[in-house]
């Protein structure tokens, strides 16, 4: 643990609760005399956006460095994939049919954090969307294990609250999806995508662009269910195309258990050792 450096300036929480008690005048009133970080409707002034994006990137970096998280397992997936026991209220056949892939994740999640309490939580830390569906069933994966769990949440028109099995402290909010998506790669030691939606797709997209243009390191890639990823992607045709190479199409393999991901990732971590 580094040593705490001497503090030479006034502590700015002390300086924002004395300018709370300052008396009221129309001079302290006024919107010019806050102290600008203090000052929630400066901050949000189309002019603050970079400051916004800055502080978006630094809040969950520094807390996960406060907390000692080396790397993470990313659960990317559908929002709106039932767990079993509720697939009888699902929208689509189909997605009561996908209700199996919420079993796997969380079965999955179980698995990794386990692995992951080796290292004191550490390394390979189950991180999702936070949301409810997959991203639910991999924070309770992670609570079955007894560990914790990541939830990188977004503000959105309609909103719900974090699935209640993130681990408190390391729930986090976003109104950038830009860096909420580095966020879930920046400490990427494998990616996992269930069956989603186009938040899925984008994520997942993202994700295997930086690899395949040898800006993230490679990672297990592994996305559940053959037979949907199959069926709503011709990965052959863009190949057969010439738009992505035959190559490429090797960054990924299809997997159907959780078990079956484990021993992949695991295989690939005793042949990089």
């Amino acid at each position: 643990m580094t040593e705490e450096r001497p503090r030479r300036f006034r502590d700015a929480h002390l300086d924002r609760n004395t300018a709370e008690q300052v008396p009221d005048t129309p001079q302290t009133r006024a919107p010019a005399y806050r102290l600008a970080f203090a000052d929630e409707d400066f901050l949000c002034r189309d002019e603050l956006r970079p400051v916004r994006l800055q502080l978006e990137l630094l809040k969950p970096e520094m807390i996960l460095n406060e907390r000692g998280i080396n790397s993470t397992v990313i659960l990317f997936g559908g929002a709106r994939i039932p767990e079993p026991s509720k697939k009888k209220d699902a929208r689509t056949e189909t997605l009561a049919n996908l209700s199996k892939y919420y079993d796997e994740a969380r079965k999955f999640a179980r698995l990794m954090t386990e692995k992951s309490m080796l290292s004191y939580g550490r390394d390979y830390v189950v991180t999702t969307g936070g949301g409810p569906g997959v991203m639910e069933a991999g924070n309770r994966g992670a609570r079955d294990a007894g560990g914790n769990s990541i939830g990188l949440n977004i503000v959105l028109p309609h909103e719900q609250a974090p699935n209640e099995y993130v681990t408190p402290g390391l729930c986090f909010n976003f109104h950038y999806f830009a860096i909420r998506k580095m966020h879930f790669l920046m400490r990427a030691r494998a990616i996992c995508c269930f069956p989603g939606g186009f938040g899925t797709l984008d994520e997942m997209f993202e994700a295997l662009t930086l690899i395949q243009t040898d800006r993230m390191d490679k990672v297990p890639f592994l996305l559940f269910g053959e037979e949907f990823w199959r069926s709503i992607i011709n990965w052959g045709a863009l190949a057969d195309a010439g738009t992505i190479s035959d190559e490429d199409l090797e960054l990924f393999k299809f997997v159907e258990t959780a078990q079956e991901a484990v021993d992949i990732i695991e295989k690939w971590q005793d042949d990089c050792e």
